[in-house]
């Protein structure tokens, strides 16, 4: 089994910051790529960024030069600083993680994002 476990959401003022972590425990044999999604209410699931094993990112345009992703491979720990935070970021970040032993993508509770006008 793994899991995935986030911390780091709360509510701040637009143009504030805030980190989230996430934590990956269990079977976490040959990690692959982690990465954060968010879902904002009456909206799909996007891809906020990802990072891969080699340390390669990707992120949405809308976040470019304001979030920055980053993981610890010793303690199998994805973060994401979210700089200049706008209220259209409010949403709920999920954590994500796949494996080279697995076709399944595993996810994360989801930890609330508020950003106030």
């Amino acid at each position: 089994q793994v899991q995935l476990v986030e911390s780091g959401g709360g509510l701040v003022q637009a143009g504030g910051s805030l980190r989230l972590s996430c934590a990956a425990t269990g079977n976490i044999f040959r990690l692959n790529s982690m990465g954060w999604y968010r879902q904002a209410p009456g909206k799909q699931r996007e891809m906020v960024a990802v990072i891969t094993r080699g340390g390669t990112t990707n992120y949405v345009d809308s976040v470019k030069g304001r979030f920055t992703i980053s993981r610890d491979g010793a303690k199998n720990t994805v973060y994401l600083q979210m700089n200049s935070l706008k209220p259209e970021d409010t949403a709920v970040y999920y954590c994500n993680a796949n494996f080279d032993w697995s076709s399944v993508s595993y996810w994360g509770q989801g930890t609330q994002v508020t950003v106030s006008s």
